[in-house]
């Protein structure tokens, strides 16, 4: 008999047991930096410990400049320097509670596959998960049909990259807000999307999907682009390459994986969540964003417990890596609509973008106390710089005071150079490390 491992069903008691003996641990400290407020994070270890603090810091628009992970065993420590949006300190003392009421559902057997991990079930809207083609005026005609269908667009996300567009849209009924159930108006609702995917190409791999589930818009726009294999012939777009390598470390069993790329907001995310979902683990790592260049480094395993094994499997993690940096990345001109919500708005706003040759690389829709709060990204549909005129004529049609053209924080403009975990040894979270036995000065 085998006792190298406890049975599956103790294996999950145990961490049931060591989860109520151990509660999630998240501290905030905004004495010892004097640039950045210092969060702690000490809780048992369970698969997707690290994915959820770093969700829950991306969802509060908080930006990482700096950051130390360590997981050895069945304990984590993380420490964070975070940021908000314009480069202050945060004193929002709510962050340390929703960081451990996140971690506190977390119970994954060590045997199970890894899941999408939803923000909740959320039963005023009915989902819509969008794939098609990428082309000049798509998300006008998506938003269009929902709105000739009676659906009020509560919320949305739509990323554009290697010729796809994913989206996720949260709806409900126009007319009494509910969610929309009815299998048969359900089923002419996709029907109607898919054929708009779809183009007159019949791209192949268009889909949607619908459920009554609220999943994390975020990821899934990762995962839904990821299983289209966006990463495969990735197009030349004229930006800078990520820069990923992958190094062994025979003598501890990890591989090294060194991320270097331009630093923009929730890039720390996007890195972290395709880690996870290519089912490795992050075990150790350093992170380093204070100046244009954000630099990575994490020492990783797969989940069977064995690192990466040979080339190939090392270029399909650095083509997914380059991939899932790049699909958020900001082209074109951004655009902030702040307006009283109504039925209809998304499609009137996106028909004027379309009637005007823009076309919308990214969006982010919500509604916030009757506000609609959406955030445009949108280039020349014949792949020009847009010109000023054009969207002052936009501005004009749908008012100056409520479409900004807006710039995005891009953090101090230092020079900084390669870090890793070995020459980082003079803050607090760096001692930690070296108390611990992880890492020698």
């Amino acid at each position: 008999m085998d006792f190298s491992r406890p049975s599956p069903s103790v294996e999950y008691e145990l961490q049931k047991l060591s989860n109520r003996l151990n509660p999630p641990r998240v501290t905030m400290d905004n004495a010892y930096c004097k640039t950045a407020t210092l969060i702690e994070v000490d809780s048992v270890n369970t698969v997707g410990s690290l994915l959820k603090v770093v969700q829950v810091l991306n969802d509060l628009n908080l930006i990482i400049t700096k950051a130390y992970i360590t997981s050895d065993g069945r304990w984590f420590m993380d420490i964070f320097y975070v940021t908000d949006e314009c480069g202050n300190k945060v004193y929002d003392e709510e962050i340390p509670q929703l960081i451990q009421e996140a971690l506190k559902p977390i119970l994954v057997h060590w045997f199970e596959p890894m899941r999408t991990v939803d923000v909740g079930s959320n039963a005023k809207y009915t989902t819509i998960e969008l794939l098609g083609r990428d082309r000049p005026g798509l998300l006008s005609e998506i938003f269009a049909i929902l709105t000739d269908l009676k659906c009020n667009i509560v919320s949305a996300q739509a990323w554009t990259h290697n010729s796809r567009m994913a989206s996720v849209v949260y709806i409900n009924d126009e007319s009494n807000l509910s969610p929309i159930d009815d299998p048969d108006r359900l089923s002419n609702i996709k029907k109607l999307l898919l054929s708009v995917l779809k183009g007159n190409q019949e791209w192949p791999s268009a889909n949607t999907a619908i459920s009554v589930d609220s999943t994390h818009a975020q990821r899934r726009l990762h995962q839904i682009l990821y299983a289209d294999r966006d990463f495969d012939d990735q197009d030349a777009d004229g930006r800078v390459k990520p820069s990923v390598t992958i190094e062994d470390c025979a003598e501890r069993g990890y591989s090294v994986l060194h991320v270097i790329c331009p630093d923009r907001p929730k890039l720390i995310f996007d890195t972290v969540c395709t880690i996870t979902d290519m089912e490795y683990v992050i075990f150790h790592g350093s992170i380093y964003a204070q100046g244009p260049e954000a630099e990575q480094e994490y020492f990783i395993r797969h989940t069977d417990g064995f690192p990466i094994s040979s080339e190939g499997e090392k270029q399909r993690v650095i083509q997914c890596l380059e991939a899932a940096i790049k699909r958020r990345a900001s082209d074109g001109i951004r655009l902030e609509l702040c307006i009283d919500d109504r039925v209809g708005l998304l499609s009137d706003v996106t028909r004027i973008f379309r009637e005007n040759g823009l076309s919308v690389t990214r969006a982010e829709v919500s509604t916030r106390d009757k506000q609609a709060v959406n955030i445009f990204y949108v280039t020349d549909a014949s792949g020009v710089p847009v010109k000023c005129e054009t969207i002052e004529a936009i501005r004009n049609e749908i008012g100056l005071s409520v479409l900004r053209v807006k710039e995005e924080f891009k953090g101090s403009t230092e020079k900084t150079g390669r870090v890793s975990l070995a020459s980082l040894f003079r803050s607090k979270s760096e001692k930690i490390l070296s108390n611990l036995g992880i890492i020698k000065p």
